[in-house]
């Protein structure tokens, strides 16, 4: 699926194709990629054939390689499920950024480019008229303002599994705490190498890219280096609650085994007791020594309590 958003006499025009051959500046924007969509793309402007191909694998690495007529452009989003943050969405996005045209391929739809792509027909002269530069920014900067959310929701969730770890203590507590750990694991592989792209962008020189757009490039920079703080605060604070976690479940076992030592210590004196005046012998058989015997039975654990409560171990 094709769609292109040209700039004519200060309006933007809607369409396929067909509007490839019309002149001025243009978005050409692509939906699930096709090799024959992309070889008449390459074609037409020049594209190279490494780049084409990378199109077609969904699986690379952020990243800006230069071409004599192009720049081509790796950059990687996320979207999560509203029911569970740690069910995140790559959206892996490719854009071939020339003189006069920018072409973006990428294989799921997003909402941040659907936004793009209705402020551009909106307000032609403020986006597409500024470059295709700027159109550019404005796509990578839907890309990395959509992660900040999906981190609230991260530190959201981790405040609260933190006060629940200290007040009720369950073993499913554990997989969640995993499942956060490779959530943030897979951001931070993502969002990382996108610094490096983002500041080739922002630095001056770059062909292709005005120098007033390369601030605007700086600004997302700030963003990553922002997202990539919150990544890191989110593993600290993930550990502190993975160490809540042992620490509550050994002290548990701790009161545990507390508790078994003091019942087994009451019933070890009673054990000997019964063991002793159970003994087959005459002069235990006499009336005065059963009392000896019921008496010890019944003081000697209510006495060993009384101790137990002095020294403050239940």
């Amino acid at each position: 699926m094709l769609q292109v958003l040209l700039l004519n006499e200060g309006k933007t025009l809607t369409g396929g194709e067909e509007l490839l051959d019309r002149p001025g500046p243009k978005w050409i924007d692509v939906l699930h990629p096709t090799e024959e969509l992309m070889q008449r793309l390459g074609e037409r402007y020049g594209l190279h054939k490494l780049a084409i191909e990378d199109c077609l694998h969904l699986d690379q690495r952020p990243k800006l390689e230069e071409y004599p007529n192009h720049q081509f452009i790796v950059l990687q989003g996320f979207t999560s499920q509203a029911g569970n943050v740690c069910d995140l969405t790559l959206h892996e996005h490719h854009f071939f950024l020339g003189q006069d045209w920018l072409i973006s391929v990428h294989e799921l739809p997003y909402e941040g480019l659907e936004a793009v792509r209705k402020r551009v027909q909106d307000e032609p002269q403020a986006t597409i008229g500024r470059g295709l530069d700027f159109v550019l920014y404005l796509l990578a900067d839907a890309l990395v303002d959509r992660n900040f959310p999906i981190l609230d929701r991260f530190n959201e969730e981790l405040e609260d599994l933190e006060s629940d770890v200290f007040e009720n203590t369950r073993s499913e507590q554990l997989q969640r705490i995993f499942e956060l750990k490779r959530a943030l694991v897979t951001l931070r592989r993502v969002l990382s190498p996108q610094r490096d792209v983002l500041g080739i962008l922002s630095k001056r020189g770059t062909p292709n890219v005005q120098e007033r757009t390369a601030l605007y490039f700086r600004d997302i920079y700030d963003h990553l280096v922002r997202l990539y703080e919150q990544i890191d605060a989110g593993r600290d604070l993930l550990g502190n609650v993975m160490d809540g976690y042992l620490s509550m479940v050994a002290n548990r076992t701790n009161d545990i085994t507390k508790q078994l030592t003091i019942f087994a210590t009451i019933f070890l004196p009673l054990s000997f007791i019964t063991g002793f005046f159970g003994q087959n012998f005459d002069v235990l058989t006499r009336q005065e020594f059963f009392w000896v015997m019921m008496v010890s039975v019944v003081g000697l654990p209510v006495a060993l309590m009384f101790w137990f409560k002095r020294k403050q171990w239940i």
